[in-house]
């Protein structure tokens, strides 16, 4: 009786252990898989990238775009190299504003020791130069608008707080004794212009007020 319960014991030992081993067996099998599959994602992105980098070395900017844009959506954690190869993309694409800011980052999180650094800075100054362009342009075709033969309706008070001093009837300069105040010369010490007037200031026309 004695026997039979010790080869029972076993048995129910045996059966755990085996159970056990099974159990991490299917664990490790699980986890296999899950790293292969990350391995696979991982290998797939990489090509992914290498292909866009080959089209954009081959002029195809706009499809390299495209395919940079599918490859970041499909990642949560941004290799620093697509840091660098999507703003030097966006660059020849002439989308300087988002050149700028991937190129940054590469410079940001690779400083001067990275792969691309020497070629980022270079790219990088190239694309703050034409942002800078883009935004003088800008600027110019503003005022190109409000030079024209357009009239600026100043609503039915027929009144606009002054632009030159901001409504404070003074102008704050400063020189090499501090602030100077002196009383705003478009305005005539009202902190308004009437319509016309402002129209005027717009044009260039307003002829300041001479005490």
């Amino acid at each position: 009786m004695i026997i039979a319960k010790k080869v029972l014991t076993l048995i129910l030992v045996f059966g755990i252990i085996q159970a056990v081993a099974q159990n991490q067996a299917e664990k490790d099998k699980i986890r296999e898989l899950e790293l292969q599959r990350q391995m696979d994602k991982s290998r797939k992105i990489s090509q992914k990238i290498d292909s866009a980098v080959r089209l954009s070395d081959e002029g195809q900017y706009e499809i390299a775009d495209a395919m940079f844009r599918s490859v970041l959506k499909s990642i949560r954690s941004v290799p620093s190299d697509l840091t660098f190869h999507f703003g030097k993309n966006s660059f020849l694409l002439g989308k300087y504003r988002q050149s700028v800011d991937w190129l940054n980052k590469y410079i940001q999180l690779k400083g001067t020791q990275g792969q691309y650094s020497e070629e980022a800075m270079q790219w990088l100054a190239k694309g703050e130069t034409e942002l800078m362009k883009e935004h003088e342009l800008e600027a110019k075709r503003a005022s190109e608008v409000l030079s024209g033969d357009y009239y600026i309706d100043c609503g039915p008070t027929g009144k606009v707080v002054c632009p030159t001093c901001k409504g404070s009837a003074v102008v704050v300069k400063k020189n090499y004794f501090g602030e100077v105040y002196k009383e705003c010369p478009s305005c005539h010490k009202l902190g308004y212009l009437i319509c016309d007037d402002y129209n005027k200031l717009l044009k260039g026309k307003l002829l300041p007020e001479v005490n």
